[in-house]
This record gives C-alpha cells, structure tokens and sequence, in this order.
C-alpha cells in the first residue's frame, strides 16, 4: 500500500460512520447498497474513503473507486486485499461483477471472462473454472439433439419428475442439471440422489451438477431470497443466468429446447421464466409446462417441506415418488 494512503477494514453493521461513507461512495458510483456482503475493505486518504470493495462467500461485489483517484491504480489494491482476505477465509476460486469496459484492467489481475452483456462483464479466478466445467458436459454429452432442465429438487417430487418424463419424451436427450448451491433444506448431495433415483428408469436422461454456472449465489443470488428478493434486481440476474445457459452450455449439448414447469406461486421464478423467454428469443425454444396436480392441489417442494414438518404421510405419499419417499425413510 502506497504510503499516502491507508486501508483498513469496514464494519457496515457495526461502524456507522464508516457505513455512511461506504454508502455514499457506493451511490456515487451508482451501485447498490442491499447486497449481503460478507468482508469489506476501504482505502482512505486521511479519513476521506477513497475506494472500497467487499465479497460474500467467493464473490467479488460492490468495488468502487472515487472518481477523484481512479488515476491512482486503486481498484488493483482493493481485489488484491480482497482475494488475500479470501484465502484466508479458504476460498481460492473467486468471481466478479463489473462493467464491461473494464474487462482489460480485470484481465491484467488474473480474470477471465464467463459472460458479458451491455450491463454486465462476469468474470471469474482460480482452478477449476468454466472450461474445466464445459469440459465435464462435453465428455458427458450423449448423440441426438437435448432439452435442458434446471432444478433444485428440495426435495425431487412427482411434479418435478412430471417434467423429466415429458421432456424425454418429447426429447432424444434430456439433461437435468441439479443446483450445487447448499442454501436449501436438503444437501446438493441428497437432492442429487433423490434426482438420479427419480429418473433412473429413463434412460435418455442425464443429471450433471450446475456448479456456479446455472442459478447459483454467483449468477442468480436473488433466487435464494425468494419473495425477500427485490424483483428488479432479480431480472437482471435472471437474464444473465439465462445467457450463461444459452450461449455457453446449450452449444455444447446441442440443447434446443429447455423445459421448466409455470410458476403459480413464487413471483422470482416467474421472473426468471420471464427472462428466460426474452433471452432465448427464437434461437433456443423454451418451454412451460402446466404444475401437475393432484385432486386439484398442485404440487409443490414447499408444501412438501411443510408435509414433512406435520409428520402428513398421506401428502407424502401423494406427492413423492416412490424413490424419494424411501430415500426420506431411510435418511432422515
């Protein structure tokens, strides 16, 4: 650190005068202030907070330089506090959001870039990376034209398994690709088995993980707020998610068609049906399938969880399939 300047880190929860400079330098360089940020550093002159940036979990955010300074190469000085803070937190594999002009100055730093748009350059740092993940479907692709499907699965019900069995059969390969992200109630390794279990018996289906690629804390974080999440916010992250999906993971499989179920009842989901259809256009098809219903009461994953907090074996019963229902029996 230049000597002239010093840095230090910000309390947002707990110093209010350093949260009230973040705040105001963060306005000013027109980013917002509601992210869930984990870490954030500051570099000041004298007490005047020249340049700041935080992360949440392996997530670079909200990195801002005041205007007066952007001469002084402090945006280098602040990703590099923060990636030695992250090793320290034990995270080695880092992205970033940022403007697209400055694709060059993140590129000199080590990034490299996983999607870009008018609004938005997504980069990312470390091992086992994008490519190494495109490289995993590639040498898993099966022949014949895909449709893709995206879950969460918490926990794999008939309604998701509805989905599955039509898109295969309307499909020569059927691609499920199970969220990595442990935020839900049921582990990404129990919802993976409760997934391979429920499509075992169709056998154009393959079931890959997301990673951070695909409605991930990384791409999507807006998702896991669910009704808590600002909608605007979501959108933008939604059309995002949407473009990593169509421009670098359905070439690869040869994907045309993606399939996803209507969205009664979360207003984000909606959001991102929405935004998938804007993205898509008319060079990848997506498709909207009905919720399946029993008796009339549609099925759902939350209605599950609550089925399994009341101990209602007969909701069980009629909305599990026979492979997750046991798996629940044995596991939990």
């Amino acid at each position: 650190m230049d000597n002239k300047y010093t840095s230090k880190r910000i309390w947002l929860d707990k110093d209010k005068k350093g949260y009230e400079d973040w705040r105001n330098l963060m306005e000013k360089a027109h980013l917002q202030t509601g992210e869930s940020l984990d870490y954030t550093v500051g570099i000041y002159d004298g007490k005047r907070l020249i340049a700041t940036g935080s992360f949440a979990e392996n997530i670079i955010k909200c990195v801002a330089v005041c205007k007066d300074y952007q001469a002084e190469n402090l945006l280098t000085k602040v990703i590099t506090q923060l990636i030695e803070e992250m090793n320290e937190y034990g995270y080695f594999h880092y992205f970033l959001y940022t403007k697209p002009e400055r694709e060059t100055v993140f590129r000199s730093l080590g990034f490299k870039k996983i999607v870009v748009n008018e609004d938005v350059l997504f980069m990312e740092q470390g091992p086992d990376d994008f490519s190494s993940y495109l490289h995993l479907l590639e040498k898993n692709k099966k022949p014949g034209k895909g449709a893709g499907i995206v879950m969460n699965a918490n926990p794999f019900t008939k309604g998701h398994q509805y989905l599955v069995e039509t898109a295969a059969k309307k499909s020569e390969q059927v691609y499920v690709f199970v969220l990595s992200e442990d935020h839900s109630e049921f582990s990404t390794e129990d919802r993976v088995e409760m997934v391979e279990a429920g499509v075992s018996h169709l056998s154009n289906v393959t079931v890959f993980p997301t990673k951070k690629y695909l409605v991930s804390q990384a791409t999507f974080p807006a998702y896991f707020l669910k009704d808590k999440a600002e909608l605007t916010v979501a959108k933008t992250q939604a059309a995002l998610d949407a473009q990593i999906f169509k421009e670098k993971i359905a070439p690869v499989l040869d994907i045309q068609v993606r399939f996803v179920g209507d969205e009664p009842y979360s207003k984000v989901t909606e959001v991102y049906n929405q935004a998938m259809q804007e993205v898509f256009g008319t060079e990848l098809s997506l498709v909207i399938l009905p919720r399946k219903a029993i008796d009339g009461n549609v099925i759902s994953a939350t209605k599950v969880r609550q089925a399994i907090a009341e101990k209602d074996e007969t909701l069980l019963s009629e909305f599990l399939p026979e492979t997750t229902y046991n798996y629940l029996k044995k596991n939990f």
